[in-house]
């Protein structure tokens, strides 16, 4: 099925983080073009990220790979998205 093909974007975030609610905000014409898997920062299964992100928050990582941080790059992510809709074509 077409869902099995979509690329995941993982968001690091933890709560409170209205950039991160701000950051789904500016996201959301785009959430049925791919999966998001939020990664609580702060649980303890999390504490390798939160040592490398705890400052950063947000981040997106697509597909495992790191895409951007602190502001959502709204034509790098579309740029990045496309790439990989068409590879799995």
């Amino acid at each position: 099925s077409a869902s099995t093909n979509k690329p995941v974007l993982t968001l690091f975030t933890k709560k409170p983080c209205p950039l991160c609610d701000e950051a789904k905000e500016v996201l959301e014409p785009y959430k049925r073009r791919f999966i998001l898997q939020e990664v609580d920062i702060t649980l303890p299964e999390n504490s390798a990220w939160y040592d490398k992100y705890k400052y950063d928050i947000p981040v997106f990582h697509l597909n495992g790979k790191f895409l951007m941080k602190h502001r959502v790059d709204i034509q790098k992510f579309e740029d990045r998205l496309r790439k990989l809709e068409l590879q799995s074509e």
